[in-house]
């Protein structure tokens, strides 16, 4: 990405810290130098700093921070409208022709027509810096019902509501991109669903949900993740933890049994074992041999 990509990356990451603390000192200056940052419509698309925006916009108290952050919003939606919207600002400068003229009959024409469009392709609203392209729309019953539970899974705790992220289309990209995958709704696309709608809801890891509803997680990559990657910051510790603990074990098998070719491995039918005993049970009982096969590392036990 550009510096100027890396610089409002930067920028976002800041405001949305002061959401999350619930103070915006400082935004005005940011949102200044956001004003003298260069914006393409790609930027808006790779970095999504209208939701950081809007969500400082929301927040503050301050007239000055509001009055600004909307100026850049309003600045911002003329690069998504397109060549349109500057027509339509040059076509409010001219005079309007005669009533009865062909100008005007032509005029009158092409506005109703527009409008027609106007209906079908609503224009962003200010609490919301739309991502394209749209997720495309579906009829499909199951598809539909599992976009409805991902936008619920979403407005979890509510966050969806100071980062001001628009859910359902959020839901419905994220569902796109699982059905883009799978090509169907079969079982691996309903496993898929379900595990994003659990941790999008999981108490202990907001900050998952947050992420995917601020944007620094987009909705096709949080489609592909696996549940290793969408674990809390504590959970990944304990996984951690237990896979050092495991290897710990299995090295002490290896370097405290006593190598052997008295038993044959269930899996590889090898015979270049290690085993150990040990006294599990009562004194009286016979002891616990454990075994490890040195070549594929099946393990087993026996009394």
């Amino acid at each position: 990405m550009s510096s100027t990509g890396d610089e409002i990356i930067r920028i976002a990451k800041k405001m949305e810290r002061m959401v999350q603390k619930k103070n915006t000192a400082g935004a005005l200056d940011l949102l200044k130098e956001l004003k003298s940052l260069p914006m393409t419509l790609e930027l808006l698309q790779s970095t999504r700093i209208g939701m950081s925006v809007n969500a400082i916009r929301k927040q503050s108290g301050e007239e000055d921070v509001t009055s600004l952050a909307k100026s850049l919003i309003k600045s911002w939606k003329k690069l998504l409208d397109g060549p349109s919207a500057d027509l339509e600002e040059k076509k409010k400068d001219q005079p309007a022709p005669a009533q009865n003229s062909p100008e005007a009959r032509e005029e009158s024409s092409s506005s109703t027509n527009f409008g027609v469009l106007k209906e079908e392709c609503p224009a962003p609203s200010d609490d919301f810096i739309t991502s394209f392209p749209r997720a495309p729309s579906t009829s499909d019953s199951v598809r539909i019902k599992c976009r409805e539970l991902l936008a619920v899974a979403l407005k979890t705790g509510d966050d969806h509501v100071a980062i001001g992220a628009d859910v359902d289309e959020l839901g419905a990209q994220i569902e796109e991109a699982v059905f883009q995958e799978f090509k169907n709704t079969d079982a691996k696309y309903k496993n898929r669903i379900r595990s994003r709608i659990a941790n999008l809801k999981d108490a202990k890891n907001p900050n998952l949900r947050r992420n995917v509803l601020c944007g620094n997680i987009a909705p096709d990559l949080f489609a592909r993740m696996s549940a290793e990657e969408m674990a809390s910051d504590e959970l990944k510790e304990m996984r951690k933890n237990l896979t050092k603990e495991a290897i710990r074990e299995h090295q002490m098998a290896r370097t405290g049994g006593t190598e052997t070719d008295l038993f044959t491995c269930g899996k590889c039918k090898k015979k270049n074992c290690t085993y150990t005993q040990v006294q599990t049970r009562s004194a009286d009982e016979p002891m616990t041999t454990f075994v490890f096969c040195n070549n594929c590392g099946n393990r087993w036990k026996f009394c």
